[in-house]
């Protein structure tokens, strides 16, 4: 199973993220991922056994209640990209409101799984949702001045839950699968 936790935005919010997509969907080079499953990752964890799973599982509901975070708003809007502007690979929408939260759900989550045996984040942790991915540079020129120059605005949406989530790979790109969910 390649697994990852995430907070998930909700379907409301899908069609405000297919709208800022269209700002950058006509970059050669550029696959806007699916608006319906966009989400910030917490940490990516990748290939898991399916016998880890409980165990994992474990560590996140420690993580949640470790963290001690109540329900919260999220703003989501404006756009980033990694890893830089010169040279693009993601494009992502950023979180005005609520980074603080979310940064405190990853640090806990991080804490626990680690513990278990999987490597923590080689950067620092920026709360953001990715919503294009660049296979070349053909588009570059587009993607930097949207990124630049617009400052779209995606939604609020309250935070309630931690998901564990399973990313099955396709031919028309990857699906998410929510295996377990953790009540904030």
């Amino acid at each position: 199973m390649r697994l990852f936790v995430s907070v998930d935005l909700p379907d409301a919010l899908a069609p405000a993220v297919a709208d800022v997509q269209s700002l950058v969907a006509d970059a050669a080079g550029v696959d806007p991922t699916d608006p319906e499953q966009t989400h910030v990752t917490l940490q990516f964890l990748g290939e898991t056994p399916e016998h880890r799973l409980d165990a994992v599982a474990d560590a996140v509901q420690a993580a949640v209640d470790d963290a001690d975070v109540d329900p919260f708003e999220v703003e989501y809007g404006d756009l980033g990209v990694f890893p830089s502007l010169d040279y693009v690979s993601v494009v992502w929408l950023g979180v005005r409101e609520g980074d603080l939260e979310l940064a405190r759900l990853h640090e806990a989550v991080e804490r626990e799984t680690t513990a278990l045996g999987y490597d923590p984040e080689d950067h620092e942790f920026t709360p953001h949702a990715t919503i294009a991915r660049v296979r070349h540079g053909g588009g570059k020129d587009r993607v930097q001045s949207v990124v630049v120059e617009e400052e779209p605005t995606v939604g609020t949406a309250t935070v309630d839950e931690v998901r564990l989530t399973e990313s099955v790979l396709t031919d028309d790109g990857p699906r998410y699968e929510t295996v377990r969910s953790f009540e904030l």
